[in-house]
């Protein structure tokens, strides 16, 4: 029987530090977010980040964090429930790290006899840090805890027209009413040396300002060029002025090279230009989060309005909205029926 699982990134179970501080070890101490040795990696998260870290994490959980609980799960249980009104075949869903684990969804569809499953991590574009990892983990899972079960996966859905589509009616009905100077889209940072790792070509990835916009198989795995082609493709379809436009990247850590330009320093150099009327969207993710409610809703409207900015939108994720559903739900159709995925 097939059946599917959502996968999304995942939340601690209370805005508190005694489980911020579990979450954050899960997150950090996994090798493709900080991947660098292991012994190495150990001392920089349990030796220093999460001696204050967690503290820190669970302030900011505090401002965005919902009654019915964290704004990502609740979110993402919401859209679960409202795709599951269209299809006939389970649907779970799991998280990357924390409590909602990929091996408790697996179990629940294998309660239900589903030994086909369509793994649909909830991300638009590829990252060893976000997509990858889902991957790896529920096949690590699945080869540990359910060897019978077949896993096939839903590619990054980057430039999917429908997905486009959607990302671009959502962002239209964002900007309604909205005088704005500059629209940014803001994307999770990642280091660069993953761009690098990423490449299978081994070659093709130079970050150069031009590997991005030359054609090569490395583009499949290559978050970067995912990003602006993203940007690029919301814009034709919005037909907005080229000049209004741009793309950065948020949440680096500091002492690497992180994927620029950064979003911080943006917030900071558009009032100086006098762009002081600021939309800002997120879409390298599917569901509002910690980033996109506090880091770039809060704290970026606060650093922008400090520089000199004066209205500031920041434009939500697809969320659980209707028409992103409807998205979700043809692409299962078309596996459960046709065995097809998207592209």
């Amino acid at each position: 029987m097939k059946g599917v699982l959502l996968v999304n990134l995942g939340s601690p179970d209370s805005p508190t530090p005694k489980d911020v501080k579990p979450y954050l070890d899960e997150f950090l101490m996994d090798e493709r977010v900080i991947d660098v040795s292991k012994w190495l990696r150990t001392f920089l998260v349990r030796g220093l980040i999460l001696q204050t870290r967690p503290k820190k994490s669970a302030e900011a959980y505090s401002k965005i964090w919902w009654d019915e609980g964290s704004p990502l799960v609740v979110i993402s249980e919401r859209f679960t429930e409202k795709v599951k009104q269209f299809i006939d075949m389970p649907i779970a869903l799991g998280m990357r790290y924390g409590s909602m684990t990929i091996k408790k969804a697996l179990q629940e569809l294998k309660d239900k006899g589903v030994d086909d499953v369509l793994l649909v991590p909830l991300y638009p574009q590829y990252a060893m840090s976000s997509f990858e990892t889902v991957v790896v983990k529920a096949m690590e899972d699945k080869d540990a805890f359910f060897p019978e079960m077949k896993i096939t996966t839903l590619p990054a859905f980057y430039k999917n027209e429908d997905y486009i589509r959607v990302l671009s009616e959502s962002i239209a009905d964002g900007l309604k009413d909205f005088e704005y100077d500059h629209i940014l889209f803001s994307y999770h940072g990642i280091p660069e040396r993953h761009i690098k790792k990423s490449d299978p070509t081994k070659f093709h990835c130079k970050l150069d300002g031009s590997c991005c916009s030359t054609n090569s198989v490395a583009h499949n795995t290559c978050y970067r060029h995912q990003c602006f082609d993203v940007t690029e493709s919301v814009k034709k379809h919005l037909n907005l002025p080229e000049d209004k436009v741009s793309l950065s990247f948020q949440s680096r850590l500091p002492n690497d090279p992180w994927l620029k330009p950064y979003t911080d320093y943006e917030f900071e150099r558009f009032p100086k230009e006098g762009k002081k009327n600021l939309a800002v969207i997120t879409p390298a993710f599917v569901s509002d989060c910690l980033e996109t409610l506090e880091e770039i809703a809060m704290e970026g409207k606060h650093q922008f309005q400090e520089a000199g900015g004066e209205d500031y939108k920041h434009i939500p994720c697809l969320n659980d909205g209707d028409d992103w559903v409807q998205v979700m739900v043809k692409w299962l159709k078309n596996w459960q029926d046709n065995n097809t995925l998207p592209s």
